[in-house]
């Protein structure tokens, strides 16, 4: 199974509205055990990451009035993708590829007034 990262816009009537996402492969946000491994892991949270260590436990929803902030994190962890995966058991361009991914879902996120769940 793997993680997926989508992003959506919260309606009127307070409804979330999934944004069409681009296809398949740049939606993939790791393995399950990416949660634990990767996300969730110490050297995330040493680097002072917030929202994705929250995938070990559960998905990850990311609300529209948080996504600046987790847009940053997530440029917090670009310059160590080597690290993480080396931590991860992980290739780098894997990491970077996944990380890529879930920052590009918050910067069209950023663009709409709009949140990212990772799942």
């Amino acid at each position: 199974m793997s993680l997926l990262v989508h992003t959506y816009v919260r309606g009127r009537s307070g409804k979330d509205h999934f944004l069409e996402d681009p296809e398949h492969g740049l939606t993939l946000a790791g393995f399950e055990s990416s949660r634990t491994k990767l996300w969730g892991a110490e050297p995330v949270r040493a680097l002072g990451a917030r929202f994705l260590p929250r995938l070990a436990e559960t998905d990850l929803c990311v609300e529209p009035e948080e996504t600046e902030e987790f847009l940053a994190e997530c440029e917090l962890l670009r310059p160590h993708t080597a690290a993480l995966a080396a931590h991860a058991g992980f290739h780098e361009d894997y990491v970077a590829a996944r990380l890529a991914n879930i920052r590009a879902a918050a910067e069209r996120a950023l663009d709409v007034g709009g949140g990212v769940i990772v799942w």
